[in-house]
């Protein structure tokens, strides 16, 4: 409901979901540009972009209503033409949801065994397993430290650079090992959980924007909107954690 009042579709206006992930907010934008309006909706997941058009598709939204592409959101230029010069809203929605997590064939999650990968899009780019074994101790730490605050950045990134871990799993018992010797020897064995876990997820995060190039893709979307609004057009990012604040 905030991103609604913020964006404040209109009947007859044009939109972008830059992030269609699973196509909630694409449902909610199309009910309010109803019966004129149109919206384009666009995501670099291959698999879940085709499952979500399909399920919008069946739920009856025609290519009239919405106009589907599969893109990375800094090609946002590239939508121009078709849009008519210009959109009335934007909203993006930062970083991975559940429907990548969960699933362990991705590879998105510490907590299930999968393949080493992290990427949106598997057919581009490398992997996080490659990532680790060319990558240098300084920029590991770089990594890790940028996109995602990890205070062990300097032990994670010597005991993981150069590694060969194939599967997420091999990855998490690594990280935990690292941690057993990098937390204080005196505190607490439920903080020491609490901290390993946190270190978990940001080391995955870290290593899932380098490889997806995730703020890079950011920046590039962000110098290329100014030029895709019409007057008076309304723009909405909601962003997960710092790095993407930032």
């Amino acid at each position: 409901n905030e991103i609604l009042d913020i964006l404040s579709p209109q009947p007859g206006e044009t939109g972008l979901d830059a992030t269609l992930g699973y196509g909630g907010h694409a449902r909610e934008l199309l009910a309010r540009v109803a019966p004129a309006g149109r919206l384009f909706g666009i995501d670099v997941d291959a698999a879940e972009f085709a499952r979500t058009s399909a399920r919008l598709r069946q739920a009856g939204f025609d290519e009239s209503q919405l106009v589907l592409h599969r893109t990375n959101f800094d090609q946002v230029t590239s939508l121009l033409a078709e849009a008519g010069g210009g959109f009335d809203f934007v909203l993006a929605d930062l970083g991975v949801s559940s429907m990548q997590i969960d699933n362990p064939a991705r590879g998105f999650s510490f907590k299930t065994d999968g393949p080493l990968d992290l990427r949106l899009n598997p057919g581009s780019g490398s992997s996080a397993c490659e990532l680790l074994q060319s990558v240098t101790r300084q920029a590991l730490r770089d990594l890790l430290t940028d996109n995602a605050d990890e205070p062990f950045a300097v032990p994670l990134a010597a005991a993981l650079q150069g590694q060969y871990l194939q599967t997420t799993l091999e990855l998490a018992d690594l990280i935990r090992l690292t941690l057993q010797t990098s937390l204080p020897k005196r505190m607490p064995e439920a903080e020491r959980k609490i901290e390993t876990t946190k270190s978990l997820q940001r080391t995955f995060q870290a290593l899932r924007i380098c490889v997806n190039d995730e703020f890079g893709v950011l920046d590039r979307f962000l110098d290329a909107l100014p030029s895709c609004l019409k007057p008076g057009a309304r723009v909405a990012i909601m962003s997960f954690h710092s790095g993407e604040d930032r």
